[in-house]
């Protein structure tokens, strides 16, 4: 198989000169951590790893091939992406490892990315598909940023020595990828809030976040029932006030306020979800700016929020805005507060 080359590296088949650093990124705790092996990961299991793979063309069915990722000012292996054709080759999986020093910098997603248009285009794949620990949140991320789609958790159904774990599965089809490939990606024009009423609330209320971030964003349709049956604060329901979100008369997320009452003594933003497909364009911001607007309005002095901590959390957004951490807890999310 001929190599394939991204703008900033080159993926290319291994060789067993590249087996010990192989072992060496492998044998990484944080790396190992929710992968199939145990460290420390020797040099002689990596050549069993390489060697089939220099008997191979190209992926086979049935069969695991690797290909390395090669930085430019160097020809030694960072990582690398595993791909097994299933199916006659009409079904691929795919895998992926980086050594602890390039981590974070969106290879293994622009790696993954080149692997998944060579299968789909070049191999005629009509399905890949990619299974990993419940707690593998940056590799859930990974795939998601390539528009993967939660398929469903298997439970206690992957082992590794005598732990045994449930294994997470995520899908992608070609007109899926196709699709999310073309999405928007720039910044809309126009960012409305929307009122909702029951001739278009389905096309809001299917809107949705990556799985890995539902630990920090309740979905849609949660929403709509904490505004029917909202919490009690001193004695006194709180009263929702909720918008869709559209990005040039597109459905692209939804926004809940809990206003200020005579109980509830200051603006409260509730929910704010933008939808995956139009995450990473603005949006959020956009929206928080009519709302502290809103707010100025009503003369409120302040605007509070809650979030919770790890990767996918909302955090960077309100912080980036000038929302600081009050010192205040929520359960287990930071009460943050944005003065006005």
């Amino acid at each position: 198989m001929d190599s394939i080359v991204t703008p900033r590296f080159t993926l290319r088949p291994p060789r067993l000169t590249d087996a010990s650093t192989i072992a060496a990124y492998r044998s990484d705790a944080e790396a190992a951590a929710y992968q199939s092996w145990a460290v420390p990961f020797s040099t002689e299991q990596a050549e069993a790893i390489v060697t089939p793979t220099l008997a191979m063309d190209g992926p086979q069915p049935d069969e695991w091939y690797m290909l390395g990722i090669v930085l430019p000012d160097a020809d030694t292996l960072v990582g690398d992406v595993a791909i097994h054709l299933e199916w006659d080759g009409r079904v691929a999986e795919v895998g992926y490892t980086l050594a602890a020093h390039v981590r974070g910098r969106g290879l293994a997603t622009e790696a993954t990315g080149a692997v998944i248009e060579h299968l789909f285009n070049d191999r005629g794949v009509r399905r890949i598909h990619a299974a990993l620990h419940p707690d593998n949140h940056a590799s859930a991320m990974v795939l998601e940023r390539l528009g993967f789609v939660y398929e469903g958790t298997e439970r206690q159904a992957f082992w590794v020595g005598e732990v045994c774990t449930d294994n997470v599965n995520y899908g992608l089809l070609p007109d899926e990828w196709r699709s999310w490939t073309s999405r928007p990606l720039t910044r809309p024009e126009v960012v409305e809030l929307v009122e909702l009423d029951s001739t278009n609330d389905g096309a809001y209320r299917r809107l949705a976040t990556h799985k890995s971030q539902e630990r920090f964003v309740s979905p849609v349709i949660r929403s709509f029932a904490d505004a029917l049956l909202p919490d009690i604060f001193n004695g006194a329901p709180l009263k929702p006030w909720f918008r869709g979100i559209a990005a040039d008369g597109e459905p692209a997320g939804f926004v809940m306020v809990a206003e200020a009452t005579n109980h509830f003594p200051e603006p409260y933003l509730w929910r704010l979800l933008v939808d995956r497909r139009h995450q990473r364009r603005g949006i959020g911001h956009a929206v928080l700016d009519q709302l502290v607007d809103r707010c100025r309005v009503e003369g409120h002095r302040r605007l509070t929020v809650s979030w919770g901590v790890g990767k996918g959390s909302p955090e960077p957004l309100y912080l980036r805005y000038g929302f600081r951490p009050t010192g205040e807890m929520d359960g287990d999310e930071i009460v943050g507060a944005l003065d006005l």
